[in-house]
């Protein structure tokens, strides 16, 4: 019997599958859905990859589960599309786990770099870095294995370029529009509780507004690791989300 439910929401570039987070947490039950764009809804026209749509498809996710509330977690983009989702449907949220999500301009780095070329050009890039994931790993900082590699692949190869570049564009006008932080304050102010998790190799770079941290119900860095923690440590990355769930991680 699964003591909650757990639906995670991945970020830029997808999934969150790979590391097989149900066989690490075996007492909850783990949801994870491609969103559109991703993986089996690869085929999603550009022209519908929006914030805001992805946040309509959790919530579609949400409605079909049996659970009357459950928990969201978001990487990344994902905890973009996860502030959006739980601001549509709070009343079957039963808290929010942000990993590193977007919150203001200072965490668009990759999006602004990627939106600022040519689709054509985005799409060059892209095809390199899927044709030698080793170096993209190596560029994020993260140390090399022959697992991490393979996951690496998998992660590069589960969307188009075309859907990362729509997504990075998006990411830029949604959540740098005031009404993206209202969304957060919303939440935080109904007494929905949000636990914070960064790496912390690349916590200093997060750009958390002083609200959020201090209405922020834990806040957790995950040692030796940096943005994809859950690739570098799945197993340390897995604890830290069980013990919010179990309510045994420390306010901080």
């Amino acid at each position: 019997m699964y003591q909650s439910t757990l639906l995670m929401i991945h970020g830029l570039v997808g999934s969150l599958h790979y590391f097989d987070p149900q066989a690490r947490m075996t007492d909850v039950s783990v949801v994870i859905p491609d969103l559109p764009g991703y993986g089996r809804q690869v085929e999603v026209p550009l022209d519908r990859l929006t914030l805001a749509a992805q946040a309509d498809h959790v919530v579609r996710c949400l409605e079909e589960l049996p659970d009357e509330k459950l928990w969201l977690l978001g990487h990344s983009m994902g905890g973009a599309v996860m502030v959006l989702a739980a601001d549509r449907r709070p009343e079957r949220v039963r808290g929010l786990i942000n990993v590193e999500g977007n919150f203001t301009e200072q965490d668009t780095f990759w999006s602004k770099s990627i939106a600022a070329r040519a689709p054509h050009e985005w799409a060059e890039v892209y095809r390199l870095m899927q044709d030698d994931p080793a170096d993209w790993l190596e560029r994020c900082g993260v140390e090399l294995d022959p697992q991490r590699v393979a996951w690496a692949e998998h992660i590069l190869e589960n969307q188009p370029a075309g859907t990362v570049y729509a997504m990075a564009k998006a990411l830029l006008r949604e959540t740098l529009c005031p009404e993206y932080l209202d969304a957060v304050r919303r939440l935080l102010d109904r007494g929905l509780p949000m636990h914070l998790i960064a790496g912390a190799k690349s916590a200093g770079a997060w750009g958390v507004p002083d609200f959020v941290r201090a209405a922020a119900a834990s806040y957790t860095e995950q040692p030796h690791a940096g943005h994809v923690m859950m690739l570098e440590d799945p197993d340390a990355f897995c604890e830290i989300v069980g013990s919010i769930l179990t309510g045994e991680v420390p306010k901080g």
